[in-house]
């Protein structure tokens, strides 16, 4: 009876980590637009020559100006589909990325790296 309700977190929670893996094209896009153009305020939603195929569990990926990232989950066995904020920052030469759940699910379906 306890093993069931872990074992749907888990795949939940899989599911969820196959879309962050989608955004990491995107990363990698925000990363090469702001070393070309010498920053991340001069990332747009439009420069980083970035698109999007959606994936089984992947509805949406999208960057903004400034270079932040949001990844939609779907398909995913959740209640509330997740969505993902990953935040870019300079720090000493390399940008660094935060991780945040922005739809308010369950921690144990969220990966990892994006748990507050």
């Amino acid at each position: 009876a306890i093993a069931l309700p872990a074992y749907l977190q888990y795949s939940i929670r899989v599911k969820n980590g196959e879309c962050l893996n989608v955004a990491a094209a995107a990363k990698i896009a925000v990363n090469e637009t702001a070393q070309d153009r010498g920053s991340l305020g001069l990332v747009t939603s439009t420069n980083t020559g970035y698109s999007f195929v959606a994936s089984s569990y992947c509805a949406d990926v999208t960057i903004a100006n400034g270079g932040a990232i949001t990844a939609e989950t779907h398909n995913t066995g959740a209640s509330t589909p997740a969505v993902f904020l990953l935040s870019p920052s300079n720090a000493n030469g390399r940008i660094e990325w935060d991780c945040s759940e922005t739809a308010g699910v369950q921690e144990l379906e969220i990966p990892a790296e994006c748990r507050s």
